[in-house]
């Protein structure tokens, strides 16, 4: 027996993060138009808890701001995504492919105790989340309001021995946590189940959450 055990970490779920470059100026801007919105447009009702959810349509009533941030989830998307051969999106040359992105994007604003519950999103491949504003969370945590993965298989790990856990997954069987940050965007698989959880604070918890479907 090896010394040193190795560790393949199998069937690994990707998740990225990204952070948007000139992030505070954009954020002024997608904010403008996501209060005007708020204004004249009741809210939809799906995963949302309380708060304020636009249409899946912001990417026609958000203007440039709203255009530009769907820009580079396509272009990470890119970067993340290859063929079964193994070569990476979007490119005229060798060892590149390419695909066609179609984006739907939406507007949330979430207050003191709202939330979102746990749901996936059917008909897409990728789907993410950016922090227009994180309502304070980024600087004091107790604030809730983070964006919770729930293991894909479920509670199947701690079924035979709940007090154990294998080596490099301590939270198998549980849930994953990722806190917002103003100008930060997640992105994730579209099956992988999600909540947002409680926003405690004072302030306004903003966010625009996206689909990306071939």
């Amino acid at each position: 027996m090896s010394a040193n055990p190795q560790i393949v970490p199998l069937f690994a779920t990707p998740l990225v993060i990204f952070d948007v470059p000139d992030a505070a100026a954009l954020n002024r801007e997608l904010r403008a138009a996501i209060e005007r919105r708020e204004k004249d447009q009741a809210s939809t009702r799906k995963s949302n808890i309380g708060g304020w959810q636009s249409s899946l349509d912001m990417d026609r009533w958000g203007g440039a701001p709203a255009i530009k941030l769907l820009s580079y989830a396509r272009n990470v998307a890119n970067r993340m995504t290859t063929d079964n051969e193994g070569r990476t999106g979007n490119g005229p040359y060798p060892g590149y492919f390419a695909v066609t992105w179609l984006g739907s994007m939406w507007a949330n604003v979430n207050r003191s105790g709202h939330r979102n519950e746990f749901h996936s999103h059917p008909g897409a491949f990728w789907s993410g989340v950016y922090y227009v504003d994180d309502g304070g969370i980024g600087a004091d945590p107790s604030l809730g309001g983070e964006l919770e993965f729930m293991d894909p298989r479920g509670p199947l790990p701690v079924m035979n021995a709940p007090h154990l856990r294998m080596s490099g997954g301590l939270t198998a069987g549980a849930t994953e946590k990722v806190q917002p940050k103003a100008g930060r965007m997640v992105i994730f698989p579209a099956w992988l189940v999600h909540q947002v959880r409680p926003y405690h604070g004072t302030a306004e918890r903003i966010s625009i959450a996206f689909n990306l479907a071939v």
